[in-house]
């Protein structure tokens, strides 16, 4: 079985931000560390951000790339309290890509992963209780 590795790190802006009065160039992040609560922030940050009323215009979280960015802020939020989605709405740059990478890999992945046991028994599939039905031309 695989599990996904913790997504933690730092990320080095290029340009500092200002936050609590201190121009800050390295940001700590942990996506383990996003509860509901900061979910939910994150995505009311964003359609208010994007002047969206609705939900996901997007159909899917993997496809919503302006909710990756929020979901990257949050992680930085969520190692970082004292922080907040205005101090991060002041990063400029390529960063944000990064950033916006990072909060995706929260609902995909980041394709990296390790093994678990290589002992354990993998699932088997069970068989259709309902038999295939035979098509016209094997009836003949």
């Amino acid at each position: 079985m695989k599990t996904q590795k913790n997504e933690s790190g730092t990320i080095t802006l290029n340009k500092p931000v200002l936050i609590n009065g201190v121009n800050v160039t390295e940001l700590t992040y942990d996506t383990d560390e996003i509860d509901g609560v900061l979910y939910a922030q994150a995505e009311a940050r964003k359609m208010a951000a994007s002047g969206s009323k609705g939900g996901n215009l997007a159909g899917a979280v993997e496809l919503d790339y302006s909710l990756h960015l929020y979901i990257g802020f949050a992680a930085i939020i969520a190692a970082n309290p004292a922080y907040t989605f205005e101090d991060m709405e002041r990063i400029k740059g390529k960063k944000l890509g990064e950033i916006a990478k990072m909060g995706r890999g929260f609902f995909i992945g980041s394709g990296s992963s390790e093994d678990d046991s290589s002992d354990e028994q993998s699932e088997t599939t069970p068989e259709p209780s309902t038999p295939a039905r035979q098509s016209s031309k094997e009836k003949e």
